[in-house]
């Protein structure tokens, strides 16, 4: 911004026409006195008259400022532009595993086979021991000799326990059952988030996290298959390899 001339004054001309001149009339002490007032007050006046160098100083702070606020601000974007990104790309790896075990819908999926194995075994446990107990009560009830009595009722106290011990598979199914609905919580939420930036088109072409390398027999422990599974080896297909 270019600054105004200052304005000179016609007291101060004539001063400055006068320098170097020899007075043609003398001056007191009151008199050079008053010539500085004079010339003190114009001075204040021009301060107050020219304000234009204080004002482009004022504008240039402010100006830098204003960019000091525009480049924190460009520097939190960028942040948030990268933690977005990289969040993409978890969420592309974890929807898109490449390897089943990792996927949240396949371990969903294991959890629920886990507790409907355990359901199974134990209701098996369970009728078999309850055949055990009414066979010990029929045992009893045919042995005349009061020992051996005794050791069918022992049959029947370890029959008890084993009733006991399967309350587990009730524990044990109510906590996967949390782990389940959390597994399926998640998956909700991470499809999503999938919609909202364009949907599984929108994730083709982001690279995915690389995935932990398995070596040596790990790479042949797949875990038993789920009923869904498609071409994987039976029960019936193992047991055949041996007939």
């Amino acid at each position: 911004m270019a600054v105004a001339a200052n304005r000179v004054f016609r007291v101060e001309r004539a001063n400055r026409k006068s320098a170097g001149k020899p007075s043609l009339v003398s001056s007191n002490g009151s008199d050079q006195e008053r010539h500085e007032e004079i010339m003190n007050a114009l001075e204040a006046l021009r301060e107050h008259t020219d304000p234009q160098e204080a004002i482009s100083q004022q504008v240039v702070e402010t100006c830098q400022r204003d960019l000091q606020e525009a480049q924190k601000i460009k520097d939190e974007l960028t942040q948030i532009h990268d933690a977005i990104a990289e969040t993409k790309r978890e969420i592309a790896t974890l929807h898109d595993a490449g390897r089943d075990d990792l996927k949240v819908s396949r371990m969903t999926d294991e959890l629920g086979a886990i507790i409907e194995g355990t359901e199974e075994a134990t209701e098996t446990i369970l009728q078999a021991a309850e055949d055990i107990d009414n066979n010990a009560t029929d045992l009893i009830a045919s042995l005349k000799q009061q020992a051996n009595k005794d050791q069918a009722s022992d049959i029947q106290e370890q029959v008890v326990k084993i009733f006991e011990a399967c309350n587990f598979q009730d524990l044990t199914g109510q906590r996967i059952t949390k782990v389940v609905n959390a597994f399926c919580f998640i998956e909700q939420r991470v499809d999503h988030m999938m919609e909202i930036w364009g949907g599984i088109e929108g994730f083709k072409d982001i690279e995915k996290v690389a995935l932990p390398e398995r070596t040596d027999h790990e790479e042949l422990l797949n875990g038993p298959a789920l009923l869904e599974d498609e071409n994987v080896a039976s029960q019936d297909d193992i047991d055949a390899l041996f007939d």
